[in-house]
């Protein structure tokens, strides 16, 4: 598998802080450059205002003779301490009329050196009308620079309002220091606020990423736990029914493939199968037809010369050699149906110890023949769960394996044991015969087909090397244990069969 993981180059969460603390950054930095160029200059156009509003107000309460009353006084107060005005109002005789400093002489000589350009260092007239003109000079006497306006009243009195323009300065000073300082701790307050908010944003994507990434391992089980509120929530839900969906989907392949795979090797396992079953049959069906066309050829060659019994003895051999064949043909088909599925198994309950007993009765006359000594334990009668006609089939096979094989006290011994365990509840049935045990390097191969132990005395007694493989194929399609067990005396062969 390719190594999938991947490294973050830019985070979200970085870029998105980054972003905003420069926006805010550049925000701040821009109000203070402008603040920096254009505040003054914007206080010095509210001053003209204020200057034009104080003529007006003066002019109008002169004109309707109010100058004098208290209401004027108040408003006229208010007028200097709200635009930090001095004004001084004086008649043709030079008589002060109303004045808000105490210096009034130094006012009353500002406005004559401003009606006749007397004592005034860079004086700049910023504009003039019919009645009065305003202009930004530079007062020798102080050293200060001031905005004033001077002229005559619409009754003949002669004016001067000023104002400073320090204050101004001063005011945009304080006021650029104040944003900056604003600027400062409001970014920094700004800064922390938006990492935590990118925090939170980044965090469910993170959580969907790490999810994404198993996921490329094949690994479904970690989940999105959405809280249904933004977006990314619905981007998560999605994930999780994507993560759902690919598990359903390997899963059904998986499922597909390991049938595929299996059904691969049942072909190849049945394919092998036949091949095998061909080469077997034509081994062991080689001999007796060797057999039985030379006997046959022998008969029609008269090589019995008219005796009676040398014509017996050549057919009873073909007769013998056809037999053989033919039982070899039948268990083989048997065989080959079990091993294919092809045989149903027909599952009854019938009693284990009757169908031995049955058994033993149709067998007295070959172990009388071949004077062998039974044992067979007593025992009440057990009820199995089994196939009843293919059960006798291994019992028929493990006993006509213990005739065959018996030797030296010639003693078959068939015996019952219950068992109850985690399993199950069953019943073990075995049948020992005394004789040579099996090697131990062919005990694993004693239930392939056409194996045999000993070629020569199976020959003997005219075996096909398939009767333990009948067995096996029984008690396989029957899901019961079967084996066998080595004896310093002898052999047993067991199988068990369900009781409930």
């Amino acid at each position: 598998m390719k190594n999938t993981e991947k490294t973050i180059k830019y985070s979200i969460k970085q870029q998105f802080a980054l972003i905003f603390i420069a926006v805010m950054v550049g925000s701040f930095g821009l109000c203070w450059i402008i603040n920096n160029f254009f505040l003054e200059k914007y206080y010095i156009e509210n001053k003209k205002s204020a200057l034009e509003k104080a003529y007006s107000q003066i002019n109008s309460a002169v004109m309707n003779g109010d100058i004098s009353s208290e209401e004027f006084d108040l408003e006229f107060r208010k007028i200097c301490d709200m635009y930090n005005l001095s004004i001084i109002i004086i008649d043709s005789q030079s008589n002060t009329i109303k004045a808000t400093a105490r210096d009034t002489e130094r006012l009353i000589k500002r406005l004559y050196d401003n009606f006749f350009d007397m004592n005034v260092v860079n004086k700049q007239i910023l504009y003039e009308k019919d009645n009065y003109k305003v202009a930004q000079l530079l007062d020798r006497a102080t050293d200060t620079e001031y905005l004033e306006m001077w002229g005559v009243f619409d009754s003949g009195n002669m004016f001067l309002i000023r104002t400073p323009l320090e204050s101004i300065r001063e005011s945009a000073s304080i006021a650029n220091k104040f944003l900056a300082y604003v600027a400062i701790v409001a970014t920094v307050i700004s800064a922390v606020i938006i990492w935590l908010v990118t925090m939170r944003i980044t965090k469910p994507i993170m959580q969907i990423t790490d999810i994404s990434e198993k996921m490329t391992h094949l690994d479904f089980d970690s989940k999105y736990e959405s809280q249904g509120r933004n977006e990314i929530d619905l981007l998560g839900e999605y994930i999780n029914d994507l993560s759902a969906t690919l598990e359903n989907t390997i899963s059904d392949l998986k499922t597909a493939n390991n049938e595929l795979q299996r059904d691969i090797e049942k072909k190849e396992k049945t394919d092998e199968m036949r091949k095998e079953f061909l080469s077997n049959v034509s081994h062991e069906l080689k001999t007796p037809i060797a057999l039985i066309q030379g006997y046959a050829e022998g008969l029609k060659e008269g090589i019995d010369d008219g005796d009676p019994d040398t014509r017996d003895f050549y057919c009873d051999v073909i007769v013998d050699e056809a037999d053989k064949m033919n039982r070899m043909v039948r268990k083989l088909l048997d065989l080959n149906q079990l091993e294919f599925g092809n045989d149903v198994i027909s599952m009854e309950r019938f009693d284990i110890t009757a169908l031995i007993r049955n058994f033993i009765q149709s067998a007295n006359i070959i172990i009388d023949q071949n004077e062998v000594e039974l044992k067979l334990q007593d025992s009440p009668p057990v009820f199995v769960w089994a196939d009843e006609f293919k059960t006798e089939e291994v019992v028929r096979n493990y006993f006509s394996n213990a005739i065959n094989h018996v030797k030296y006290d010639k003693i078959i011994e068939i015996k019952y044991c219950l068992i109850s365990d985690e399993i199950g509840n069953r019943i073990r049935v075995s049948i020992f015969n005394t004789g040579d045990p099996i090697p131990e390097e062919a005990v694993e191969h004693i239930w392939e087909k056409f194996y045999k132990v000993d070629k020569a005395r199976t020959r003997e007694y005219g075996g096909s090397g398939v009767g333990l493989s009948i067995v096996k194929a029984i008690m396989e399609s029957m899901n019961q244990q079967y084996g066998v067990i080595n004896y310093t005396n002898g052999v047993e062969f067991w199988f068990e069969l369900e009781t409930k």
